[in-house]
């Protein structure tokens, strides 16, 4: 468990944003990661005012990697002109990379080692490494002693047409093989979440983001992406399904336990393209420097669990450590944003906290950490209708979660994420009066 108030150091948010997110394949299909942090970290010094060389370390999370910029997030702030004095590292930690971008410059700020830290996230899922086969990539490393027509012979004999075939990467898990799909499925039969539940729960989440994006809400946290050549402006998410129904979500397939599993394309997340940023100060810099925080960050905790057993139940177990560390209940929040993975995901996890035996039993409790209210949860939709881009979910969750506490006039955010890996994450903000 960690704070984010150590040494009398008070971290605090100054505001967030991200580019629009789009479906991989669509409006960012001929971007690099690279581009879309470098346009992301851009809006945010435009829209702050921030002097590019005040910053002093940026952070940002990224989960598949690009070989040519394998510390994103460096070539990401140099294209943002930001100076080349400041360091910048990328983390990865699957789906809750940009919160551990997050608390990981929250730590340098509580440390002294920073006054003011840029922390986000990019991800492209259109543009993944293709890699060929282990024995193709040795015989091509072996490539580079050959000296004459026969040595390069040598190196292609005994290879057929079926060696030469690309490997696609696949979203699972490597201690167990299992697409992470699969583990939604289990865990919705686990706690009991049927189809139906799952259904109605995106369609949720399609019909709150619509509404927020009609009504402004959204725009608020949106910079616009330019796409060359032309350099239109893409200033809005193509991810959310203004035409969903129940009728259309009931007609989709099992997508990952054929033929009677719940978890189809339409309770999904879909792969998506996107990059958020925040910025982080100590609290006497930003009032030093005239900015008016939005939050202060409170209370953190990564937890890991089984892989084979919970992969995605992770802020089942973040949850109630957070509050535990904080002297709260679930009572006290008034602002709830959880990761959307899979809707059969976030169902699951509000059945194990509302559970008197998964607390007795799993969380060494006397009784359930409670129900979280539908009408306070992910009031502007969630990952399955905005969309999640691995390294950039939870930066933007923190920025939704923020700007929620004064528009709903809430005093306490709580977030929690899964993750691959069997991991989780939670963290605490507290509004600060503007």
């Amino acid at each position: 468990m960690a704070t984010a108030q150590t040494h009398g150091r008070s971290v605090v948010l100054v505001d967030g944003c991200r580019i629009p997110f789009q479906r991989s394949g669509t409006r960012y299909v001929d971007l690099m990661a690279y581009d879309m942090g470098r346009m992301v970290l851009k809006g945010l010094l435009t829209r702050t005012g921030l002097d590019p060389d005040a910053v002093d370390r940026v952070v940002m999370g990224c989960v598949i990697q690009d070989v040519e910029t394998s510390n994103v997030a460096r070539e990401a702030a140099l294209g943002a002109s930001i100076p080349k004095h400041v360091p910048a590292f990328t983390v990865t930690m699957a789906c809750i990379s940009s919160n551990q971008a997050i608390t990981s410059g929250a730590e340098l700020i509580q440390s002294g080692q920073a006054d003011i830290v840029i922390a986000g996230g990019t991800e492209t899922l259109s543009d993944p490494p293709i890699r060929v086969k282990r024995s193709v990539r040795k015989r091509l490393f072996e490539a580079r002693k050959a000296k004459s027509p026969r040595d390069y012979l040598q190196l292609v004999k005994g290879l057929s047409p079926s060696d030469l075939l690309p490997e696609s990467p696949s979203i699972a898990e490597y201690s167990t093989g299992e697409v992470m799909g699969e583990s939604a499925d289990k865990l919705a039969a686990m706690f009991g979440v049927s189809r139906e539940e799952q259904d109605e729960y995106a369609l949720l989440s399609h019909e709150r983001a619509a509404a927020a994006r009609d009504d402004g809400r959204l725009a608020k946290e949106l910079v616009p992406a330019t796409l060359p050549p032309t350099f239109d402006p893409v200033t809005t998410d193509n991810t959310i399904r203004d035409d969903s129904t129940l009728e259309k979500l009931r007609q989709l397939s099992p997508v990952f336990v054929k033929p009677f599993g719940t978890v189809t394309a339409g309770n999904s997340s879909p792969l998506t393209d996107g990059a958020s940023a925040t910025l982080l100060m100590s609290a006497e810099r930003a009032e030093a420097m005239g900015y008016t925080p939005t939050a202060r960050l409170r209370e953190y905790t990564y937890v890991a669990q089984d892989p084979g057993a919970e992969l995605l139940l992770g802020p089942a177990y973040a949850i109630p450590k957070v509050l535990d560390a904080a002297g709260l209940t679930l009572g006290d929040i008034d602002v709830f944003e959880l990761h959307e993975a899979f809707a059969g995901q976030v169902l699951a996890v509000l059945a194990a906290l509302d559970s008197d035996a998964f607390a007795t039993d799993t969380l060494n409790r006397a009784s359930a950490v409670g129900a979280i209210p539908m009408d306070k949860l992910n009031t502007r939709g969630g990952s399955v209708s905005l969309g999640h881009p691995f390294g950039a979910t939870g930066a933007r969750i923190v920025t939704t979660a923020a700007n929620r506490l004064h528009e709903e006039d809430g005093e306490l955010a709580l977030m929690a994420a899964c993750a691959a890996g069997g991991q989780g994450h939670a963290i605490l903000l507290e509004r600060v009066a503007s």
